[in-house]
């Protein structure tokens, strides 16, 4: 067995040439898996405002469908494709009560007020509130993003949200994203906010498919196409 000890050094040479050239590429594999965890965090929070609730169903369809219930439903679907993109998502009601106490002698006041109030302390990189649109003439229809009307960065994101609402509802009327200066959430919540109604429940044909299951992930779909847009993804 001695004559095999004089090959042992060149034995042990190979071992750590070998070492030496694997570590670095399974570093670098480590590396990499570590970056890509941690590219997906900390990307921020979204604060998504599902409009009305509790004793305020907000429009009422033809069908009987409350704007109330739509809303909850839109901003859930895009809280899930929002958190799929690596944000947190914060919804301001996640069932289908408001925001006030029972006994506040004014309720509406109160549930804006607390909306408000959860946007400035979270301080997120946006808000995007879910409506559903009404209006006297049942012919107007389509998707319609309004945005405060001194807000630079809410007009930059309002404008990329209609895009993608036009490009994605082909089946409704294109419309523009507007200017408003007296929506109690656009003008009283801090940072950049948005109203994204998903369309008009008091047009028959539009009631009809903003209740569809497809429509929704669609209109969902390119409501967070716009945000991701805005957020440079």
């Amino acid at each position: 067995m001695s004559r095999y000890f004089k090959y042992i050094p060149y034995f042990m040479a190979g071992v750590l040439l070998l070492v030496a050239f694997f570590l670095p590429r399974a570093g670098a594999k480590w590396q990499e898996a570590v970056s890509t965890e941690s590219s997906m965090e900390g990307k921020g929070t979204i604060i998504l405002d599902p409009g009305h609730g509790g004793r305020d169903p907000g429009m009422t369809g033809s069908t009987g469908v409350n704007e109330k219930e739509l809303n909850l439903v839109y901003a859930k679907k895009l809280k899930e494709l929002l958190e799929q993109a690596g944000y947190e998502v914060i919804m301001t009601r996640e069932t289908e009560e408001g925001l006030y106490d029972e006994d506040a002698a004014n309720k509406k006041a109160q549930d804006m007020q607390r909306r408000c109030a959860l946007i400035e302390e979270v301080k997120p990189l946006l808000t995007v509130s879910i409506h559903q649109n009404s209006y006297q003439d049942s012919s107007v229809r389509g998707p319609q993003v309004f945005y405060y009307e001194h807000s630079t960065e809410g007009q930059k994101l309002a404008s990329m949200i209609q895009k993608q609402l036009n490009e994605e509802l082909t089946e409704t009327t294109s419309r523009q994203e507007k200017a408003n200066s007296t929506y109690y959430i656009l003008k009283q919540s801090k940072g950049t906010a948005v109203i994204v109604e998903c369309g008009f429940l008091t047009n028959p044909q539009e009631e009809a498919l903003l209740i569809q299951e497809d429509y929704q992930n669609r209109a969902a779909a390119a409501i967070c196409r716009g945000i991701l847009e805005y957020l440079g993804e």
